[in-house]
């Protein structure tokens, strides 16, 4: 058991890892595609991906699964990346930063709700929450005053809560047994298909001749295969070990990460308030993690419904 959780750990951690760099890889290709352009063309590549490595096809024990798996496409890799993108057009990327780190209280709140107390929340898990939050408003903010923009605000809280429900619909879709690598490729399928409709909405353009520059492809190949294909699985598998909460957790850890890869990357200088915002978030992790105590019935964790 020790050794399960101790993979599903380090699946989490890799896929923070990577997650907390794609900001570079983005920033990149902002500067010839539009947001939408760019899911898109991850997703895809993504969902090839692991057509190729497991060709099979996901055989559903119950049709209602497919409900399921269209929300999590629709929550996972639809919503919540146009709400995210299209809040930072209204407000700051510090504000979208800090915002959307409040997944894991979300998380928090709709599992326990859902599961029926499955998941118990310990004092720790929001004294780890709160002392986290405070780590990356310093980060993010980086001694600068908090500006509000009510609709970027608002549609950054909303990506927060979306992602939040892809983790329950998650932990929901793992109680089904399926392979996760499957499982993964029919929810990006559907993700794909919620997606279409707002080409029309965002101007979309196909376009692939802009692909012949090896720093757009070099960087597209990054977000498919590396942020897309394998994060979203090894997200997955994670979520099938740790549960919902534990794994959301390590969502405190991108501001971290992106703090550190552009001091290294991009030469930007680490400031006192990052510094103190960094040890502040991992002792706000350790914190969270600690003392988070999951009940366990059964053989399974069950969603009720």
């Amino acid at each position: 058991m020790k050794n399960e959780n101790s993979i599903g750990h380090l699946a989490a951690c890799i896929t923070i890892l990577i997650w907390g760099t794609t900001f570079i890889s983005t920033k990149i290709l902002l500067s010839a595609f539009k947001p939408v352009e760019i899911l898109f063309f991850r997703f895809i590549m993504g969902f090839l991906a692991l057509a190729l490595i497991n060709p099979h096809s996901l055989k559903l024990t119950d049709k209602k699964h497919e409900i399921t798996f269209a929300m999590a496409g629709l929550c996972g890799i639809c919503l919540y990346y146009l709400l995210e993108n299209i809040a930072l057009t209204y407000t700051l990327a510090s504000n979208v930063g800090v915002i959307v780190s409040t997944v894991p209280f979300f998380t928090a709140i709709l599992t326990h709700l859902f599961f029926k107390g499955e998941e118990k929340l310990s004092i720790n898990f929001f004294a780890g929450f709160i002392t986290a939050m405070f780590g990356i408003c310093l980060i993010s903010f980086n001694g600068f005053k908090l500006q509000i923009n009510i609709i970027g605000d608002i549609l950054a809280f909303a990506a927060a809560f979306v992602w939040a429900c892809y983790s329950v619909l998650t932990r929901k879709i793992s109680s089904y047994g399926y392979n996760v690598l499957l499982a993964t490729r029919r929810e990006i399928f559907y993700g794909i298909l919620f997606m279409i409709p707002t080409f029309f909405i965002f101007d979309f353009k196909l376009d692939l001749i802009r692909f012949s520059n090896p720093v757009y492809l070099f960087n597209i190949i990054f977000l498919g295969l590396g942020a897309s294909a394998f994060c979203f699985v090894s997200w997955n598998f994670a979520v099938k070990i740790l549960g919902a909460v534990k794994t959301s957790v390590y969502i405190y850890m991108v501001p971290v990460i992106t703090v550190v890869t552009s001091a290294l990357i991009l030469n930007e200088k680490i400031t006192m308030f990052s510094f103190l915002g960094t040890v502040l978030t991992i002792i706000g992790l350790f914190i969270s993690e600690s003392n988070l105590k999951i009940k366990k019935r059964g053989n399974e964790n069950e969603f009720t419904e």
